[in-house]
């Protein structure tokens, strides 16, 4: 019961920022902290991975002043996915429509081989988080697309894997999203957590029933509403929103 009204408060709260008050804000959940950052349709969401000149963008410095030339701002942003020590995206990647790496159907070695695993997709009308089989079955029409793992939530149901009380503790970045679809929370923990705790923030904490996990020690966030500029070694693939110059 009391995460099922913590659940509801922070449903509220987060969609009465999305009308006007902070993007990013800061949540306590059974004594964890997270940051989460929220987009909505119709917002300028997208996911970068090379400039116009085919160069790795890599850092949060490089994807602002790309956007500054653009007159554009940018309001957040996060690493979105894993990738190959070239920053190749390890799974499907599309971008504006066009795949740049192919579905990754097989089970492997670390988190993204974790199955299930799944794809985050960005549609005109919307967002989805969908399991990777699912997905292969009846791919929708995502005109920007991330494939990562494990899944955090899938169906309301944790994965399966997750052990509540597993010592495997790291910063952990992922995303979840709305049952219709019409919003899309980006979170990232501000300490160690384990998956099973991190996924019940998505499930019990944020009251969502899908949600993929994008990576852990290299997480990181850039989000003036909270004054973070996170800053570590190049990314591959970044998510970030962004809206037009003042």
């Amino acid at each position: 019961m009391r995460a099922s009204i913590l659940a509801l408060c922070l449903s509220a709260g987060l969609a009465a920022g999305a009308a006007g008050a902070a993007t990013c804000r800061e949540v306590v959940f059974e004594g964890e902290g997270y940051a989460v950052c929220e987009a909505a349709p119709g917002e300028d969401l997208r996911l970068y991975l090379d400039d116009p000149e085919g160069v790795r963008i890599g850092t949060f410095d490089r994807l602002g002043a790309m956007l500054e030339g653009q007159g554009r701002r940018l309001v957040f942003a996060m690493n979105a996915g894993m990738y190959h020590p070239d920053r190749r995206p390890v799974g499907l990647y599309i971008e504006e429509g066009r795949e740049v790496a192919p579905l990754v159907r097989a089970a492997g070695p670390g988190n993204f081989g974790l199955v299930p695993n799944g794809v985050f997709c960005i549609q005109a009308e919307g967002f989805s988080v969908i399991e990777t089989r699912a997905f292969a079955a009846d791919p929708p029409a995502c005109r920007f697309a991330s494939q990562s793992g494990p899944m955090l939530v899938i169906g309301g149901a944790l994965h399966p894997r997750f052990l509540p009380g597993s010592d495997s503790r790291y910063v952990r970045n992922g995303v979840g999203v709305s049952a219709d679809g019409a919003r899309a929370w980006f979170v990232i923990s501000d300490g160690a957590v384990n998956f099973h705790s991190f996924a019940r923030f998505f499930r019990d904490g944020l009251g969502l029933s899908d949600a993929l996990y994008f990576d852990g020690s290299i997480s990181r966030l850039y989000a003036p509403d909270l004054g973070r500029e996170d800053f570590g070694f190049p990314m591959g693939p970044i998510v970030a929103l962004s809206a037009p110059a003042d």
